[in-house]
């Protein structure tokens, strides 16, 4: 049997006194995991608060098999494009992945492109963790 990959379906934030709360809705088959972050409220935060709530949602799915870290995540202009690119450390296995988005038009923040380019380091070993 072949398992589903995890779809993004919703990103959301919710911003309060004391910073902000980022969380991201992962579906697979019609099961949704949630993870979510917590920090500060600025612009520049927004991609890590994104990535960080995507491993979140990744461990939940794995039912606690497995830890993640995100090392890095920014995006930079690749020629006439906005690429977001993440770099993931996947434990028990050591293992250091790098994944990447294209920042598409309607995406004015990049979230959806930084939550896919998590998802595009993990996807690999996905099916292999889970």
């Amino acid at each position: 049997m072949t398992r589903q990959r995890p779809i993004i379906a919703d990103i959301t934030r919710a911003d309060e006194d004391a910073g902000a709360i980022v969380s991201i809705t992962l579906d697979v088959a019609g099961i949704e995991h949630r993870g979510a972050a917590v920090g500060s409220s600025e612009p520049r935060e927004r991609p890590r608060l994104v990535g960080e709530a995507a491993l979140r949602a990744v461990e939940s799915l794995s039912g606690g098999m497995v830890n993640l870290e995100l090392l890095a995540i920014a995006t930079a202009e690749i020629g006439d494009s906005q690429v977001a690119v993440a770099q993931v450390r996947l434990e028990p296995f050591d293992e250091i992945l790098v994944g990447s988005a294209l920042v598409k038009e309607d995406d004015a923040d990049g979230s959806w492109a930084a939550a896919r380019a998590v998802m595009d380091a993990l996807n690999r070993r996905l099916g292999a963790v889970l």
